[in-house]
């Protein structure tokens, strides 16, 4: 667990298995009360959720009191039997998870590992990582509890049918992070006739 201090010596703790995605997405574990300190260094606009259970009412009361917007995505992270991960639901997440209007934005599930790990593999799929890297990723990330059935749904997950409005939303704001960019650069010289059509 990353630990710091602020500025008048407190100790600041972080969620287990925090890490930055890139500038402006992080992805962690369940935060707990002793990590508030942490998030509030963050600047954060948004949570992204990915449990069925009810957020704690002190999580909700520090997000209230920081302005901190809540996107709940109910996923179930059953074993036995394994659920699968609901595609639908992951599009829906990954629509808030572009959106920089969200950002600085927090992803974190219960472990942080498997449904997070998922939903960022897609995020990478959608920015164009190759596969392989992707696959790295989320496995580093989820050490020696990866799923082969993680694995499976990332590499068949078909960015084809959002990625349009993905891509909107980052050329309407102007994406972020440099792989981004360059994505929003090369839909540009396609899009930009249709899209100035669209504002007549």
């Amino acid at each position: 667990m990353e630990a710091a201090e602020d500025h008048d010596g407190s100790v600041l703790v972080a969620p287990s298995n925090f890490s930055m995605v890139e500038d402006g997405i992080y992805r962690s574990g369940f935060p707990k009360p002793e990590n508030f300190g942490f998030l509030t260094t963050l600047n954060l606009r948004s949570i992204i959720y990915l449990c069925p259970e009810p957020y704690p009412e002190e999580n909700l009361k520090f997000l209230e009191a920081n302005n901190i917007k809540l996107f709940q995505f109910g996923i179930e992270g059953k074993t036995d039997p394994p659920t699968p991960m609901p595609k639908d639901t992951v599009l829906d997440a990954l629509k808030v998870l572009v959106d920089v209007r969200n950002h600085p934005i927090l992803i974190h599930c219960k472990a942080g590992k498997h449904r997070t790990g998922c939903l960022v593999g897609c995020l990478r799929k959608v920015q164009s990582w190759c596969l392989s890297s992707v696959l790295e990723e989320y496995q580093k990330n989820a050490g020696l509890k990866w799923r082969q059935r993680d694995l499976n749904f990332i590499e068949a997950f078909d960015t084809a049918s959002l990625r349009q409005c993905l891509l909107s939303i980052m050329y309407r704001y102007h994406g972020y992070g440099f792989k981004r960019k360059r994505l929003v650069h090369e839909e540009e010289n396609v899009q930009t006739p249709k899209l100035q059509a669209a504002k007549v």
